[in-house]
């Protein structure tokens, strides 16, 4: 396990949890440095100061706030510290709510592992664990850290308790503007959405694995050995601007799902949309509608095979 990144304890009611915060997610992502192109050498970042126009070292560096243009004030850290919050040592659980009534919007992404902290925690910890297992709600706690207050999400994992870091509630924009206005579905359409929804459902998600990342560290490898990194199929690219009549391509997406797992679902056609102009060739001939369909499906499967063979992109000069 990691080194514990704050120490405190959990404060639900009048009682008192000693806890180790533990990060509980670690960054895999492949980080570069920068380089200068004509040699390699490394760029760094030097901090200078503008009134002295000299570098400073970290120990030279404070906190200052601008209340105006001209204006600093100082912020000692240990100004900080002795700020009389309640949560400046304490997780304090303010409230439970159902674990459904928390927007996911709200979670900041950043999550940690609460370790009890020496045996006097060990039953009380188990307490609030096992309460919060029993039921569907999760604990909100304030905190202070890391130079500011921030609300927490509590809940249980495996007998642990995990902390989640949420947003306040004025830190998350409205998207009410976002939506799509005047836009009809019918419930045919939806009850075929709710089909495919239901033959895509899983518990299981660890399957799934960054594959840009992977293609990426292939690249490095590559370079790193002398070698020239591959180089992606010349397959054409997907057709694009094709109008897909909405309840066929459902149908034909929940045909794909059931596939997937080894069930049969029967056939499923894809039609293109008919515009106006197809519409009065239609009544002309005859023979048009079952043209239009083969050529759909033709085109379906074109592009179910460009999307198969298409690589992971590279990342651009490397």
């Amino acid at each position: 396990m990691p080194r514990p990144l704050w120490s405190g304890a959990i404060s639900f009611g009048l009682v008192t949890i000693p806890v180790k915060l533990m990060s509980a997610t670690e960054d895999r992502s492949v980080r570069f440095h920068q380089v200068h192109t004509e040699d390699l050498g490394r760029v760094r970042v030097r901090k200078y100061c503008e009134t002295e126009d000299r570098e400073v070292s970290a120990a030279e560096i404070g906190k200052g706030y601008e209340v105006s243009k001209d204006t600093l004030v100082a912020v000692t850290d240990e100004e900080l510290e002795q700020m009389p919050l309640p949560t400046a040592k304490a997780i304090e659980i303010v409230a439970f709510v159902p674990a459904a009534s928390i927007d996911p919007v709200r979670l900041s992404g950043d999550s940690y592992f609460l370790q009890y902290d020496g045996q006097v925690a060990a039953k009380p910890y188990v307490l609030i664990a096992r309460a919060l297992a029993r039921n569907t709600k999760v604990a909100v706690a304030k905190l202070a850290w890391h130079g500011r207050e921030r609300l927490v999400l509590l809940r249980v994992k495996d007998g642990a308790l995990v902390a989640h870091v949420l947003k306040w509630d004025d830190e998350v924009r409205d998207p009410s503007e976002l939506a799509p206005k005047d836009t009809t579905v019918t419930d045919s359409e939806i009850d075929e959405a709710l089909q495919l929804v239901d033959s895509m459902t899983t518990d299981d998600i660890s399957a799934y694995r960054d594959e840009y990342r992977e293609a990426l560290e292939a690249v490095i490898e590559a370079k790193a050995e002398g070698r020239q990194p591959s180089k992606p199929s010349t397959e054409a690219e997907e057709p694009g601007g094709q109008v897909v009549d909405l309840m066929a391509a459902l149908q034909e997406s929940v045909r794909k799902a059931q596939a997937a797992r080894g069930e049969d679902a029967g056939d499923a056609e894809v039609h293109e949309m008919p515009t106006a102009k197809k519409k009065t060739a239609g009544k002309t001939a005859g023979k048009a509608p079952a043209k239009k369909t083969a050529t759909a499906k033709k085109t379906a499967t074109a592009k179910k095979t460009a999307t198969a063979k298409k690589p992971a992109r590279r990342q651009r000069g490397a």
